[in-house]
Protein backbone atom coordinates (compact mmCIF):
# COMPACT_ATOMS: atom_id res chain seq x y z
CA UNK A 1 0.00 0.00 0.00
CA UNK A 2 1.71 3.14 -1.11
CA UNK A 3 1.29 6.18 1.67
CA UNK A 4 3.27 8.90 3.27
CA UNK A 5 6.99 8.34 4.59
CA UNK A 6 6.93 6.66 7.92
CA UNK A 7 6.97 10.47 9.55
CA UNK A 8 3.50 10.25 8.11
CA UNK A 9 3.25 14.24 9.27
CA UNK A 10 0.90 15.62 7.01
CA UNK A 11 2.18 19.22 7.71
CA UNK A 12 4.27 18.45 5.07
CA UNK A 13 1.65 18.83 2.54
CA UNK A 14 0.42 22.23 1.38
CA UNK A 15 -2.55 20.65 -1.10
CA UNK A 16 -3.42 17.40 -1.59
CA UNK A 17 -5.18 16.80 -5.28
CA UNK A 18 -7.89 14.20 -5.26
CA UNK A 19 -8.33 11.52 -7.83
CA UNK A 20 -4.75 13.48 -9.02
CA UNK A 21 -3.91 10.35 -10.97
CA UNK A 22 -6.08 10.79 -13.71
CA UNK A 23 -6.17 12.84 -16.68
CA UNK A 24 -7.23 16.22 -14.90
CA UNK A 25 -5.38 15.71 -11.47
CA UNK A 26 -1.78 14.59 -12.52
CA UNK A 27 -0.59 17.39 -14.76
CA UNK A 28 -2.27 19.59 -12.07
CA UNK A 29 -0.33 17.98 -9.17
CA UNK A 30 2.91 18.31 -11.41
CA UNK A 31 2.35 21.97 -11.80
CA UNK A 32 1.93 23.16 -8.48
CA UNK A 33 4.77 20.69 -7.43
CA UNK A 34 6.92 22.79 -10.13
CA UNK A 35 6.08 25.95 -8.11
CA UNK A 36 7.46 24.78 -5.25
CA UNK A 37 4.42 23.46 -2.96
CA UNK A 38 4.35 20.60 -1.54
CA UNK A 39 2.00 17.90 -3.23
CA UNK A 40 0.23 14.78 -2.32
CA UNK A 41 -2.37 13.01 -4.90
CA UNK A 42 -4.30 10.66 -3.20
CA UNK A 43 -6.39 7.94 -5.26
CA UNK A 44 -7.86 4.75 -5.15
CA UNK A 45 -6.37 3.28 -8.06
CA UNK A 46 -3.23 1.66 -6.63
CA UNK A 47 -1.85 0.79 -10.01
CA UNK A 48 -1.65 4.00 -11.34
CA UNK A 49 -0.06 5.04 -8.14
CA UNK A 50 2.61 2.83 -8.66
CA UNK A 51 3.13 3.57 -12.41
CA UNK A 52 3.36 7.24 -11.67
CA UNK A 53 5.39 6.33 -8.04
CA UNK A 54 8.38 4.82 -10.23
CA UNK A 55 8.39 8.00 -12.86
CA UNK A 56 5.67 6.65 -15.92
CA UNK A 57 2.66 8.76 -17.08
CA UNK A 58 -0.63 6.78 -16.92
CA UNK A 59 -1.59 8.17 -20.07
CA UNK A 60 -0.21 10.51 -23.40
CA UNK A 61 1.04 14.07 -21.74
CA UNK A 62 3.00 15.75 -23.61
CA UNK A 63 6.55 16.71 -22.03
CA UNK A 64 5.36 15.14 -18.48
CA UNK A 65 7.18 12.63 -17.67
CA UNK A 66 10.79 13.99 -17.84
CA UNK A 67 9.06 16.54 -15.53
CA UNK A 68 6.99 14.05 -13.69
CA UNK A 69 10.44 12.47 -12.70
CA UNK A 70 11.81 15.92 -11.45
CA UNK A 71 9.26 16.63 -8.44
CA UNK A 72 9.59 13.19 -7.74
CA UNK A 73 13.23 13.37 -7.35
CA UNK A 74 12.73 16.85 -5.30
CA UNK A 75 10.35 15.20 -2.82
CA UNK A 76 7.58 17.45 -4.65
CA UNK A 77 5.18 15.34 -4.97
CA UNK A 78 4.08 12.15 -3.17
CA UNK A 79 1.35 9.06 -3.60
CA UNK A 80 -1.03 7.70 -0.87
CA UNK A 81 -4.14 5.83 -1.24
CA UNK A 82 -5.15 6.35 2.41
CA UNK A 83 -7.88 9.12 2.73
CA UNK A 84 -6.90 9.37 6.48
CA UNK A 85 -3.43 10.70 5.21
CA UNK A 86 -5.48 13.94 4.09
CA UNK A 87 -5.98 14.98 7.40
CA UNK A 88 -4.09 18.03 8.41
CA UNK A 89 -3.44 19.19 4.86
CA UNK A 90 -4.97 22.40 4.73
CA UNK A 91 -5.89 22.76 0.69
CA UNK A 92 -7.80 19.97 -0.94
CA UNK A 93 -8.24 19.56 -4.44
CA UNK A 94 -11.03 17.36 -5.88
CA UNK A 95 -10.81 16.30 -9.76
CA UNK A 96 -14.11 13.82 -9.59
CA UNK A 97 -16.72 15.52 -12.19
CA UNK A 98 -20.36 14.72 -12.90
CA UNK A 99 -20.96 11.75 -15.34
CA UNK A 100 -24.05 11.15 -17.32
CA UNK A 101 -25.88 8.43 -16.96
CA UNK A 102 -27.14 5.68 -19.66
CA UNK A 103 -30.54 8.50 -20.00
CA UNK A 104 -27.73 10.99 -20.44
CA UNK A 105 -28.57 12.61 -17.17
CA UNK A 106 -26.13 13.96 -14.85
CA UNK A 107 -25.34 11.64 -11.81
CA UNK A 108 -23.49 13.00 -8.27
CA UNK A 109 -23.18 9.85 -7.01
CA UNK A 110 -19.27 9.75 -7.25
CA UNK A 111 -19.09 13.26 -5.75
CA UNK A 112 -21.52 12.30 -2.95
CA UNK A 113 -19.42 8.89 -2.27
CA UNK A 114 -15.72 11.01 -2.68
CA UNK A 115 -17.20 13.83 0.23
CA UNK A 116 -18.79 11.41 2.29
CA UNK A 117 -15.24 9.16 2.08
CA UNK A 118 -13.22 12.37 2.68
CA UNK A 119 -15.39 14.35 4.90
CA UNK A 120 -13.98 12.71 8.39
CA UNK A 121 -10.33 13.65 7.39
CA UNK A 122 -10.60 17.57 6.41
CA UNK A 123 -10.18 20.12 8.86
CA UNK A 124 -12.06 22.83 9.16
CA UNK A 125 -11.71 25.94 7.85
CA UNK A 126 -9.98 24.13 4.97
CA UNK A 127 -10.16 25.07 1.41
CA UNK A 128 -11.76 22.43 -0.94
CA UNK A 129 -11.33 23.52 -4.47
CA UNK A 130 -13.63 21.44 -6.58
CA UNK A 131 -11.43 21.37 -10.10
CA UNK A 132 -13.38 18.96 -12.51
CA UNK A 133 -17.31 20.14 -14.23
CA UNK A 134 -20.04 20.14 -12.66
CA UNK A 135 -24.05 20.17 -13.31
CA UNK A 136 -25.03 23.64 -12.37
CA UNK A 137 -25.98 24.02 -8.49
CA UNK A 138 -23.75 21.16 -7.66
CA UNK A 139 -21.34 23.86 -5.93
CA UNK A 140 -24.24 24.76 -3.48
CA UNK A 141 -25.36 21.17 -3.27
CA UNK A 142 -21.83 19.92 -1.95
CA UNK A 143 -21.79 22.85 0.50
CA UNK A 144 -24.98 22.53 1.74
CA UNK A 145 -24.24 18.46 1.98
CA UNK A 146 -20.85 18.82 4.07
CA UNK A 147 -22.52 21.52 6.71
CA UNK A 148 -25.18 18.93 7.28
CA UNK A 149 -21.93 16.87 8.56
CA UNK A 150 -21.90 19.41 10.80
CA UNK A 151 -18.70 20.90 9.43
CA UNK A 152 -17.42 24.51 7.56
CA UNK A 153 -14.48 24.49 5.18
CA UNK A 154 -14.18 27.12 2.38
CA UNK A 155 -15.59 25.56 -0.68
CA UNK A 156 -14.29 26.91 -4.31
CA UNK A 157 -14.50 25.70 -7.96
CA UNK A 158 -12.07 26.40 -10.25
CA UNK A 159 -12.77 24.45 -13.23
CA UNK A 160 -10.04 23.22 -15.93
CA UNK A 161 -10.20 23.90 -19.27
CA UNK A 162 -7.28 22.42 -20.87
CA UNK A 163 -6.53 20.64 -24.01
CA UNK A 164 -5.78 16.70 -22.91
CA UNK A 165 -2.56 16.33 -23.38
CA UNK A 166 -1.57 19.96 -22.89
CA UNK A 167 -2.48 20.40 -19.44
CA UNK A 168 1.35 21.33 -18.29
CA UNK A 169 1.25 24.04 -21.15
CA UNK A 170 -2.43 25.35 -20.98
CA UNK A 171 -2.52 25.44 -17.11
CA UNK A 172 0.44 27.51 -16.94
CA UNK A 173 -0.86 30.06 -20.04
CA UNK A 174 -4.65 30.22 -19.82
CA UNK A 175 -6.94 32.30 -17.47
CA UNK A 176 -8.12 30.46 -13.98
CA UNK A 177 -11.62 30.77 -13.40
CA UNK A 178 -12.12 31.17 -9.73
CA UNK A 179 -15.52 31.46 -7.40
CA UNK A 180 -16.12 30.41 -3.91
CA UNK A 181 -19.26 30.34 -1.72
CA UNK A 182 -18.12 32.79 0.37
CA UNK A 183 -15.62 35.45 -0.65
CA UNK A 184 -13.21 34.17 1.86
CA UNK A 185 -13.43 30.84 0.10
CA UNK A 186 -13.18 32.64 -3.47
CA UNK A 187 -10.08 34.92 -1.93
CA UNK A 188 -8.41 31.58 -0.65
CA UNK A 189 -8.75 30.05 -4.24
CA UNK A 190 -7.81 33.15 -6.29
CA UNK A 191 -4.45 33.01 -3.88
CA UNK A 192 -3.86 29.33 -4.98
CA UNK A 193 -3.91 29.88 -8.68
CA UNK A 194 -2.42 32.68 -9.01
CA UNK A 195 0.67 30.79 -7.82
CA UNK A 196 0.09 28.87 -11.52
CA UNK A 197 -1.87 30.88 -13.57
CA UNK A 198 -1.22 34.51 -15.49
CA UNK A 199 -4.88 35.74 -14.44
CA UNK A 200 -7.75 35.64 -12.53
CA UNK A 201 -11.03 35.44 -13.50
CA UNK A 202 -13.79 36.05 -10.17
CA UNK A 203 -17.12 34.92 -10.57
CA UNK A 204 -19.91 33.49 -8.67
CA UNK A 205 -20.15 29.31 -8.18
CA UNK A 206 -22.98 28.97 -10.92
CA UNK A 207 -21.51 31.36 -13.27
CA UNK A 208 -18.10 29.59 -13.80
CA UNK A 209 -20.32 26.18 -13.56
CA UNK A 210 -21.69 27.31 -16.78
CA UNK A 211 -18.76 29.02 -18.13
CA UNK A 212 -17.38 25.19 -18.08
CA UNK A 213 -20.83 23.50 -19.77
CA UNK A 214 -20.97 26.25 -22.18
CA UNK A 215 -17.27 25.95 -23.38
CA UNK A 216 -17.53 22.34 -24.01
CA UNK A 217 -21.23 22.83 -25.27
CA UNK A 218 -20.29 25.05 -27.33
CA UNK A 219 -17.01 23.17 -29.15
CA UNK A 220 -19.46 20.22 -29.56
CA UNK A 221 -21.95 22.60 -31.21
CA UNK A 222 -18.86 23.95 -33.61
CA UNK A 223 -17.99 20.29 -34.40
CA UNK A 224 -21.42 19.31 -35.42
CA UNK A 225 -21.67 22.70 -37.87
CA UNK A 226 -18.59 21.22 -40.17
CA UNK A 227 -19.61 17.72 -39.70
CA UNK A 228 -23.10 18.46 -41.06
CA UNK A 229 -21.55 21.25 -43.49
CA UNK A 230 -19.68 18.05 -44.88
CA UNK A 231 -22.55 15.25 -45.17
CA UNK A 232 -24.41 17.58 -47.21
CA UNK A 233 -21.47 18.19 -49.60
CA UNK A 234 -20.79 14.68 -49.55
CA UNK A 235 -24.42 13.97 -50.73
CA UNK A 236 -24.14 16.53 -52.95
CA UNK A 237 -21.26 14.79 -54.71
CA UNK A 238 -18.90 18.08 -53.57
CA UNK A 239 -15.77 18.06 -51.75
CA UNK A 240 -16.48 19.83 -48.03
CA UNK A 241 -12.29 20.77 -48.25
CA UNK A 242 -12.70 22.82 -51.57
CA UNK A 243 -15.95 24.76 -50.23
CA UNK A 244 -13.90 25.19 -46.97
CA UNK A 245 -10.98 26.21 -48.81
CA UNK A 246 -12.65 28.60 -50.95
CA UNK A 247 -14.84 30.09 -48.21
CA UNK A 248 -12.20 30.51 -45.44
CA UNK A 249 -9.74 32.32 -48.25
CA UNK A 250 -8.68 35.52 -46.76
CA UNK A 251 -12.01 35.91 -45.27
CA UNK A 252 -11.48 36.36 -41.00
CA UNK A 253 -15.55 35.42 -40.51
CA UNK A 254 -15.16 32.15 -41.63
CA UNK A 255 -11.62 31.39 -39.99
CA UNK A 256 -12.86 29.53 -37.29
CA UNK A 257 -15.30 27.02 -39.21
CA UNK A 258 -13.45 23.45 -38.40
CA UNK A 259 -12.79 20.55 -40.63
CA UNK A 260 -15.10 17.44 -40.15
CA UNK A 261 -14.21 14.81 -37.53
CA UNK A 262 -15.53 12.31 -35.09
CA UNK A 263 -15.99 14.44 -32.54
CA UNK A 264 -16.03 12.32 -28.81
CA UNK A 265 -14.02 12.09 -25.94
CA UNK A 266 -14.85 12.40 -21.97
CA UNK A 267 -16.12 15.38 -22.16
CA UNK A 268 -18.05 17.61 -24.95
CA UNK A 269 -20.73 15.20 -25.37
CA UNK A 270 -21.64 14.34 -21.68
CA UNK A 271 -21.19 18.75 -20.79
CA UNK A 272 -23.43 19.16 -23.74
CA UNK A 273 -26.50 16.58 -22.30
CA UNK A 274 -25.40 18.12 -18.57
CA UNK A 275 -26.68 21.42 -19.71
CA UNK A 276 -29.40 19.91 -21.45
CA UNK A 277 -31.00 17.99 -18.73
CA UNK A 278 -30.76 21.15 -16.43
CA UNK A 279 -32.42 23.18 -19.15
CA UNK A 280 -35.60 20.26 -19.03
CA UNK A 281 -34.06 19.04 -22.11
CA UNK A 282 -34.80 22.02 -24.60
CA UNK A 283 -31.31 22.39 -25.44
CA UNK A 284 -32.50 21.86 -29.25
CA UNK A 285 -29.12 22.72 -30.44
CA UNK A 286 -27.67 20.74 -28.02
CA UNK A 287 -30.10 17.85 -29.24
CA UNK A 288 -29.14 18.62 -32.86
CA UNK A 289 -25.37 18.65 -32.32
CA UNK A 290 -25.47 15.14 -30.39
CA UNK A 291 -27.67 13.59 -33.39
CA UNK A 292 -25.20 14.72 -36.44
CA UNK A 293 -21.82 14.15 -34.22
CA UNK A 294 -23.15 10.55 -33.26
CA UNK A 295 -24.46 10.12 -36.34
CA UNK A 296 -21.45 10.31 -38.53
CA UNK A 297 -20.46 7.28 -37.77
CA UNK A 298 -23.01 5.70 -39.66
CA UNK A 299 -22.96 8.22 -42.46
CA UNK A 300 -19.58 7.31 -42.90
CA UNK A 301 -20.46 3.70 -43.09
CA UNK A 302 -23.47 3.92 -45.30
CA UNK A 303 -21.47 5.77 -48.14
CA UNK A 304 -18.46 3.20 -47.98
CA UNK A 305 -19.91 1.04 -50.42
CA UNK A 306 -23.30 -1.10 -51.32
CA UNK A 307 -24.31 -3.30 -48.53
CA UNK A 308 -24.10 -6.12 -50.89
CA UNK A 309 -20.31 -5.37 -52.03
CA UNK A 310 -19.25 -4.59 -48.35
CA UNK A 311 -20.04 -8.25 -46.89
CA UNK A 312 -17.18 -9.69 -49.02
CA UNK A 313 -14.66 -7.47 -47.63
CA UNK A 314 -12.32 -6.41 -44.91
CA UNK A 315 -12.43 -2.99 -43.49
CA UNK A 316 -9.32 -1.73 -41.28
CA UNK A 317 -9.89 1.28 -39.05
CA UNK A 318 -6.59 3.24 -38.25
CA UNK A 319 -6.80 4.83 -34.85
CA UNK A 320 -9.09 3.43 -31.76
CA UNK A 321 -8.28 6.81 -29.38
CA UNK A 322 -10.65 9.29 -29.27
CA UNK A 323 -8.77 12.54 -31.00
CA UNK A 324 -5.55 12.48 -32.50
CA UNK A 325 -2.13 11.62 -31.13
CA UNK A 326 -3.58 9.85 -28.16
CA UNK A 327 -4.42 7.27 -26.18
CA UNK A 328 -7.78 7.69 -24.76
CA UNK A 329 -10.29 5.51 -25.84
CA UNK A 330 -13.28 6.81 -23.67
CA UNK A 331 -16.49 7.56 -25.87
CA UNK A 332 -14.31 7.32 -29.18
CA UNK A 333 -16.20 7.22 -31.68
CA UNK A 334 -14.06 5.00 -33.63
CA UNK A 335 -15.49 1.96 -31.53
CA UNK A 336 -18.74 2.91 -32.51
CA UNK A 337 -17.84 2.42 -36.52
CA UNK A 338 -16.23 -0.94 -35.59
CA UNK A 339 -19.24 -1.90 -33.75
CA UNK A 340 -21.47 -1.51 -36.71
CA UNK A 341 -19.11 -2.51 -39.52
CA UNK A 342 -19.39 -6.09 -37.45
CA UNK A 343 -22.99 -6.55 -38.97
CA UNK A 344 -21.79 -5.64 -42.55
CA UNK A 345 -18.44 -5.78 -43.53
CA UNK A 346 -16.76 -9.81 -43.99
CA UNK A 347 -14.31 -8.61 -40.90
CA UNK A 348 -13.41 -5.62 -38.78
CA UNK A 349 -9.48 -5.07 -38.20
CA UNK A 350 -8.42 -1.83 -35.44
CA UNK A 351 -5.14 -0.90 -35.10
CA UNK A 352 -3.21 2.45 -33.01
CA UNK A 353 0.10 3.42 -32.26
CA UNK A 354 -0.63 4.83 -28.88
CA UNK A 355 -3.66 2.88 -27.25
CA UNK A 356 -3.05 0.00 -25.00
CA UNK A 357 -5.68 -0.94 -23.39
CA UNK A 358 -7.62 -2.96 -25.99
CA UNK A 359 -6.08 -6.68 -26.89
CA UNK A 360 -7.72 -6.96 -30.18
CA UNK A 361 -5.82 -4.01 -31.51
CA UNK A 362 -3.63 -5.42 -34.75
CA UNK A 363 -0.50 -4.34 -36.12
CA UNK A 364 -0.04 -1.45 -38.45
CA UNK A 365 1.32 -3.69 -41.37
CA UNK A 366 -1.72 -6.70 -40.84
CA UNK A 367 -4.21 -4.06 -41.08
CA UNK A 368 -2.85 -2.46 -44.12
CA UNK A 369 -2.07 -5.98 -45.72
CA UNK A 370 -5.46 -7.26 -45.39
CA UNK A 371 -8.06 -4.28 -45.34
CA UNK A 372 -9.45 -4.06 -48.71
CA UNK A 373 -10.69 -0.83 -47.42
CA UNK A 374 -9.10 1.43 -44.69
CA UNK A 375 -11.23 4.05 -42.49
CA UNK A 376 -9.07 7.01 -40.88
CA UNK A 377 -10.35 7.30 -37.47
CA UNK A 378 -7.94 9.54 -35.19
CA UNK A 379 -5.46 10.85 -37.77
CA UNK A 380 -2.67 10.25 -35.46
CA UNK A 381 0.94 11.45 -36.96
CA UNK A 382 1.84 8.19 -37.75
CA UNK A 383 0.02 7.71 -40.34
CA UNK A 384 0.97 10.80 -42.38
CA UNK A 385 3.33 8.68 -43.98
CA UNK A 386 0.96 6.13 -46.08
CA UNK A 387 0.39 6.86 -49.51
CA UNK A 388 -3.31 7.33 -50.18
CA UNK A 389 -2.73 6.45 -53.77
CA UNK A 390 -1.99 2.97 -52.51
CA UNK A 391 -4.30 2.35 -49.71
CA UNK A 392 -8.34 2.96 -50.24
CA UNK A 393 -8.36 5.41 -47.49
CA UNK A 394 -11.54 6.83 -46.10
CA UNK A 395 -10.61 10.13 -44.86
CA UNK A 396 -13.14 12.95 -43.64
CA UNK A 397 -10.37 14.71 -41.73
CA UNK A 398 -8.77 16.00 -44.95
CA UNK A 399 -5.50 14.54 -43.37
CA UNK A 400 -3.99 13.94 -46.88
CA UNK A 401 -5.24 17.13 -48.19
CA UNK A 402 -6.58 17.34 -51.51
CA UNK A 403 -6.78 21.03 -51.46
CA UNK A 404 -5.35 24.01 -49.73
CA UNK A 405 -5.47 23.26 -45.87
CA UNK A 406 -7.73 22.83 -43.36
Amino acid sequence: MLSLTDEKKTDRYDICVVGGAGHVGLPLSIVFAECGQRVLIYDINKVTLELIDNGKLPFIENGAESRLKAVLRDKRLSLSDRPEEIKGISTIVITIGTPIDEFLNPTLKSIALCIERLIPFIDDNALLVMRSTVYPGVVQWIDDLIKTKGRRVKLSFCPERVVQGFALEEIRNLPQIVSGTTSEAEDAAAHLFEKIAPEIVRMKPMEAEFAKLFSNAYRYIQFAVANQFFMMTSSAGVDYYKVLDGLKHNYPRAKDIPGAGLSAGPCLLKDTMQLAAFFGNQFGLGHSAMSVNEGLPLFIIENLLPRDRLKSLTVGLLGMAFKANNDDTRSSLSYKIKKALKFRAKEVLTTDPHVTSDPELCPLETVLKQSDILILCAPHDEYKNLDPSKFKIVDIWNFYPRYGSR
